[in-house]
């Protein structure tokens, strides 16, 4: 994939077959665009990085100093991928991610594993609506995926909610 600025200020950022760019905004060295499918990151000189709309897990806008920061739907036990975007003048993209990471989300519902803690059972999809379902654990600070009650709430939890939301 690469990355150019045509004439008109439009990036000339490669998407993937059959997707369009429908909102971008660039700032020195970074341009970053939407489509229907996925966020598109890229940096002059390195790769452009397509990120499926149901693996962001969140995205936050920073007005004061006009940072885009995007969180990737991680793995308990490691980092989980941000970036720091510097987008100056970026409202129309702005819009597009929000829309974009809440229509991918379907479900979402908290278990109480502790007196203050708990995870959270999440049921993401494609725009697109070609994938399936992808279903995905977020634990709160503290909480032991490997706890063997905490993994009994979360099978019963994730039981629950795929007979809630595929049985339909």
């Amino acid at each position: 994939m690469r990355f150019s600025l045509s004439g008109s200020g439009r990036p000339d950022l490669d998407v993937a077959p059959g997707e369009r760019l429908l909102a971008w905004a660039q700032a020195d060295e970074t341009v970053v665009g939407g489509t229907r499918d996925a966020l598109y990151l890229s940096v002059r000189g390195g790769p452009v990085r397509r990120l499926p709309w149901e693996q962001v897990e969140a995205a936050d806008w920073d007005a004061e100093t006009e940072t885009l920061r995007v969180s990737e739907v991680g793995t308990w036990g490691e980092q989980r991928v941000e970036h720091h975007l510097v987008l100056p003048e970026s409202r129309r993209l702005l819009e597009l991610v929000r829309e974009r990471v809440t229509a991918s989300m379907v479900y979402q519902h908290q278990v109480r594993v502790g007196p203050r803690q708990g995870l959270r059972v999440v049921a993401r999809r494609a725009p697109s609506g070609r994938e399936p379902l992808r279903w995905f654990f977020e634990y709160d600070e503290g909480v032991d995926p490997d706890d063997p009650t905490v993994r009994e709430a979360a099978q019963e939890a994730l039981t629950a909610a795929r007979q809630q939301v595929e049985g339909r």
